[in-house]
């Protein structure tokens, strides 16, 4: 039997993206049959186990891995983790249990589609946040050429790992390593900046790196594990405006933005009364998004009609669950803030507008403020923490 090639696997991937409605440029297309993804997998991934329990993250070697499958697994369209809490998989010493992972190889179906919605293109300036293992900036790369793209990543070994990968690979952008969220203004004016990590806010030092008219893409997210990828357009005055686009585009949260450590917390006694949502709506995708929007600074954690809201910086905290007698639900809530109130109202003013997608958002940016509203800018609307 002839063993496929891995230029024949990046072909199929290429059709299996098309046929899915995710590619359409044909530079895109061309850099995605042309960059060689198993160059930035490196020697070793890390393989999660299946639910339900603790999340346990076993090393796959390439070496100790059949080339054929080794590629196949390659040219899947998923993510595979690299580095879990700062280790990258070729030096774990054996399987870990729990674990955050740090740094990964996104789907290329996410990566090409962002580029595309970014509108890379040749002679265009990028930047790209979160270099990760490098694959996002070899395609951009092959689009816009290298001289034109600038790479930053705050991960020291995740860096190396990258820089070598692209050496391998042939490409030779700036490469950069450092706080992403500072961007790199060396290198400005960018015509377009690309974030493969999440963030809180925007920070406005970054925002000024682009050229009037520049595109800013970037994954809001929070302390409540809720995201959304917005495509803001930079204004001649400083400003930005843009609208969230369709799908479920999540990332790792910028380090920077992550919420404050802490460890084992017990729930306490506080005020009592029957919840007037559905918890479990904070399992929906924009339902959790507009949760994250009112309780910005708070922790969300559980799932179902068990949800819990933890905001360790003030010591506030909101319990729900279902009321002892089967019917509804129960809330309890301490602290300053009162975190499911405000959750139930920015949840009803959601519903009232008929529970729309995430796209159906939008994003100004001034100096001052960062407003996120619902469908157009002078709708109801909610502030970000800057």
């Amino acid at each position: 039997m002839t063993q496929v090639t891995a230029s024949e696997l990046r072909r199929r991937l290429v059709e299996q993206l098309v046929d899915e409605d995710v590619l359409h440029d044909p530079e895109v297309r061309r850099a995605a049959e042309t960059v060689p993804r198993e160059v930035f997998l490196g020697s070793a991934i890390y393989r999660p186990s299946k639910p339900p329990g603790v999340t346990v993250w076993t090393p796959t070697r390439r070496d100790d891995t059949p080339a054929d499958e080794w590629l196949h697994l390659t040219y899947q369209n998923q993510t595979w983790v690299t580095q879990i809490d700062g280790v990258l998989a070729e030096d774990a010493a054996g399987p870990v249990t729990g674990g955050s992972p740090t740094s990964s190889s996104t789907l290329p179906g996410v990566v090409l589609w962002m580029l595309e919605q970014a509108g890379v293109a040749r002679g265009k300036r990028v930047l790209i946040i979160g270099t990760g293992t490098g694959l996002s900036t070899a395609y951009a790369c092959e689009i816009a050429g290298e001289e034109n793209v600038t790479s930053v990543e705050t991960d020291t070994d995740a860096a190396e790992r990258a820089r070598k990968a692209l050496g391998e690979a042939g490409y030779a952008p700036t490469l950069v390593t450092a706080d992403g969220l500072r961007g790199y203004p060396d290198r400005a004016p960018y015509d377009i900046v690309i974030a493969f990590c999440s963030m809180r806010h925007v920070p406005y030092g970054l925002l000024q790196q682009l050229a009037p008219g520049g595109t800013l893409l970037v994954t809001l997210s929070g302390w409540g594990a809720a995201y959304g990828l917005v495509r803001l357009t930079v204004k001649e005055n400083g400003a930005a405006r843009g609208r969230f686009l369709p799908g479920y585009t999540s990332f790792m949260i910028a380090r920077p933005h992550n919420h404050p450590p802490h460890g084992p917390f017990e729930l306490l006694p506080g005020d009592e009364r029957p919840s007037r949502i559905d918890p479990a709506l904070l399992d929906d995708w924009t339902g959790r998004f507009v949760a994250q929007l009112a309780a910005p600074s708070a922790e969300h954690l559980g799932a179902g009609a068990e949800q819990v809201l933890l905001d360790v910086a003030t010591g506030s905290q909101a319990r729900v669950r279902v009321a002892d007698d089967g019917e509804g639900w129960t809330v309890v809530q301490r602290g300053p803030f009162r975190l499911w109130d405000k959750v139930e109202d920015s949840v009803a003013t959601w519903q009232s507008h008929g529970s729309p997608h995430v796209s159906e958002f939008g994003m100004t940016i001034t100096p001052d403020a960062q407003t996120v509203w619902l469908r157009v800018p002078h709708g109801p609307s909610w502030a970000l923490p800057i």
